[in-house]
């Protein structure tokens, strides 16, 4: 007998039909001989309808109150599927994040799990019971509700694998794996078998819509054994898997394309140490992170600071930068919502020089602009125009002959 965890997005469970489905798929596990605790995400778009009723009261919800809302998603869907598994014959029990002691830092909306009490879940699978659970959410230590950002219900099922020891974790979703970019944008995308946990790491962090980034974290630190799989027909999914240095043959993996991207720019900041610590520790302090930084050269005891945020933490950053003006005595705070960042991912690019010039060449032939990059040891990225990023996954795909990965295990 094994031990499985499962998680379902919100696309798995979408209406009660695919509840059904979904239930009975869990049904043929548990019936296989299995122990099954499967996390389970709101059904379909409910979480978007909710966050927008709450942008028609407010810009700004109160981030508390934000998170009560938003956590009652999980309670309808965690509660249809169990009576869908019911209805099978089978014997299961639907628990919130709370109910099986998942216990959280206080950052409400991103959330991050401090640690997990299992004894709930053993004793309910000791029982026989297949276990449901509500995704994205936990508990302070002073019993508040919290989420986990959105895609946090990968990092449920991740860390209740953790918990428990699974023997493997399994991420069901609309795709079936992960591909060397968008299906939807790049005509020839291939499918990979397997990627590396730190690869799949910057998928996940630049835009690709598989895995949540801190899903992976956890997984690549306790040596989860997690595969992507598509709830909807089935298939071999995509492992992730720790990759040794003789294997890193591909220099590039895939590439990405992220949207939901701002560019904010600090004019006429006075340059002073301290100022920039100020900045940034104040964003943090937030919980909104940072990615691409550009200061600008010193004119007359001035620069401009300029960096990227997701899309959903604008409304926050705003207002936290403008509690600031009057301190650090900067001139404006300006911003662009059209851009977007494309970027290439491969565990090779470490030891192949040429990779970053050779997309910046396909962009160039494509007269892409690019406005701002960053690099680490396997990612390039650069901000461009957002109404030419699709054309730019398509040109630096074919530059780098990625169709030629199809079913490739890297």
């Amino acid at each position: 007998m094994g031990l499985i965890v499962q998680k379902y997005g919100g696309s798995s469970v979408a209406d009660t039909d695919h509840i059904k489905r979904v239930a009975e798929r869990i049904v043929k596990r548990k019936r296989a001989g299995n122990q099954v605790v499967a996390v389970v995400s709101a059904l379909g778009d409910s979480t978007d309808e909710l966050i927008e009723l709450a942008q028609q009261i407010t810009e700004n919800p109160p981030k508390r109150e934000y998170d009560k809302l938003v956590s009652t998603g999980e309670q309808v869907s965690v509660s249809l599927l169990a009576m869908a598994i019911n209805e099978l014959g089978e014997d299961v029990i639907s628990l919130s994040g709370s109910q099986i002691g998942i216990i959280t830092d206080d950052l409400h909306a991103k959330a991050k799990i401090l640690r997990v009490n299992p004894e709930r879940l053993e004793q309910e699978l000791d029982q026989d019971k297949i276990v449901i659970v509500a995704g994205f959410q936990g508990v302070t230590s002073d019993n508040e509700i919290t989420t986990l950002g959105r895609g946090g219900s990968d990092t449920t099922g991740v860390a209740l694998a953790t918990a428990l020891d699974a023997d493997l974790c399994e991420i069901y979703t609309d795709v079936d794996g992960v591909y060397t970019a968008d299906p939807r944008i790049v005509e020839g995308a291939c499918k990979l078998n397997g990627v590396s946990y730190d690869e799949m790491l910057e998928f996940a962090s630049l835009g690709a819509e598989v895995l949540h980034p801190r899903s992976v974290e956890i997984a690549k630190e306790y040596g989860i054994k997690l595969v992507v799989k598509s709830s909807f027909y089935c298939c071999p999914g995509t492992y992730i898997k720790e990759v040794e240095e003789l294997e890193k043959d591909i220099v590039v993996t895939g590439v990405t394309c992220n949207s939901d991207t701002v560019k904010l720019s600090l004019i006429g900041v006075p340059d002073q140490p301290g100022v920039a610590s100020r900045i940034f520790t104040g964003l943090a302090e937030d919980g909104i992170n940072v990615d691409m930084i550009i200061q600008n050269v010193d004119y007359d005891g001035l620069n401009d600071i300029t960096f990227t945020i997701g899309t959903e933490d604008l409304a926050h950053t705003k207002v936290n930068l403008k509690a600031l003006q009057e301190e650090l005595g900067y001139k404006e705070l300006v911003y662009d919502t059209e851009v977007a960042k494309v970027s290439i991912v491969g565990a090779g690019m470490v030891t192949n020089p040429g990779v970053a010039a050779k997309m910046f060449e396909a962009l160039a032939e494509e007269d892409i602009n690019i406005e701002m990059i960053s690099t680490s040891e396997i990612k390039v990225s650069c901000l461009i125009d957002k109404e030419k990023s699709d054309r730019a996954v398509k040109v630096i795909h074919d530059k780098f002959n990625l169709d030629q990965l199809c079913d490739s295990d890297v």
